[in-house]
């Protein structure tokens, strides 16, 4: 029997919605929010009205897009955390709705599962590897650096962890004190890739956590890299941009992997996904297909348009949990930190 799925994704600052039917994707329409490029981050606030004003519109085009009407949907899937609490708010009161309006099941994801079991997205005109289980997924986003071991589609451990801040929000910090714009990441992949990553050198982190991360560290230590060459060279920074952000992209590689490595040969999996918006770095992606290759692993890299917030792998998250019998009640509320889920 075909399963259809509407996803409805509202964490941070992207309104979408996705159809799926069977895994298989049918839409996928993602509504981004501009309106935080000139406050160097997002803005809570602003974010949630947008969703306000983009969701009703979202999803009737991801319906329109799948060629479906939303009788034909089985069971409606939302994001409902971590993330912002006024942006998760209006995507799980507009599923409570939905649901209520239309006597649709409701299914509720963690989106951090969601990202992981990105990679299990069935595309309806091509074939994508999946990853055999159990495999090994490095997190890896503005909010949140994971490993997680993945057992089952509803069956994850998270085994490792950042005990301050994420591999995302050092990229977009060092990015801002160098004048760079947001979202910084991107900004500095793209720099990166003309500089020499061997020019500067910057801390690594010593944690207790066998497979646990720290970059604040390294975000003190590029911080006084630039304060003591500017003092000597008011010029120093747009005079070393290039190699500033290659070096800075490669010690941030080096963490990844080095405590992947290790958890890979603790638990003896050779299955490693990557997953999360700084799965979209090249460095890191060209990172872990070289380690891949010297270590006998076999690594999935998720598709650029599934490393950003996206309904589709909330839908894809949701079909498991549906066929798990895993519903959601109405009275449900949205969480904000992933320790409350």
């Amino acid at each position: 029997m075909d399963i259809t799925i509407l996803g409805i994704e509202s964490s941070c600052d992207d309104t979408s919605a996705a159809v799926i039917r069977n895994r298989t994707l049918l839409s996928n329409v993602i509504a981004s929010q501009a309106v935080h490029q000139k406050y160097g981050g997002v803005i809570p606030e602003l974010a949630s009205r947008a969703h306000q004003q983009n969701i009703i519109p979202v999803v009737d085009t991801a319906l329109k897009e799948a060629g479906i009407t939303i009788d034909k949907v089985d069971a409606i899937a939302f994001t409902r955390g971590p993330g912002l609490l006024g942006s998760l708010l209006v995507g799980v009161s507009f599923a409570k709705g939905l649901s209520i309006a239309r006597n649709i099941p409701l299914v509720e994801v963690n989106h951090l599962e969601g990202h992981i079991l990105s990679h299990f997205v069935d595309m309806p005109d091509r074939e994508i590897p999946h990853p055999d289980f159990p495999f090994l997924c490095l997190l890896v986003s503005g909010g949140h650096t994971q490993i997680v071991r993945v057992d089952a589609p509803t069956k994850m451990e998270i085994i490792g962890t950042t005990i301050d801040d994420a591999a995302g929000e050092a990229f977009d910090k060092c990015a801002k004190v160098m004048g760079l714009p947001y979202p910084g990441g991107p900004v500095i992949d793209r720099l990166a890739k003309e500089g020499n990553p061997e020019t500067f050198k910057f801390a690594k982190p010593h944690v207790e956590g066998a497979y646990d991360y720290s970059f604040s560290g390294l975000k003190t230590s590029f911080l006084y890299t630039l304060r003591d060459a500017v003092k000597e060279n008011p010029n120093f920074v747009e005079e070393n941009k290039a190699d500033l952000c290659a070096s800075l992209q490669k010690t941030i590689v080096d963490i990844l992997l080095d405590k992947l490595v290790k958890a890979s040969k603790a638990t003896g999996i050779k299955d490693i996904a990557i997953a999360g918006g700084v799965s979209a770095n090249s460095g890191l992606r060209n990172g872990i297909e070289a380690m891949g290759r010297r270590r006998g692993w076999r690594t999935f890299l998720p598709e650029f348009k599934f490393t950003t917030d996206n309904a589709a792998m909330i839908a894809t998250a949701g079909h498991y949990r549906y066929m798990a019998g895993e519903l959601s009640s109405l009275e449900v509320s949205p969480v904000a930190r992933l320790q409350d889920l």
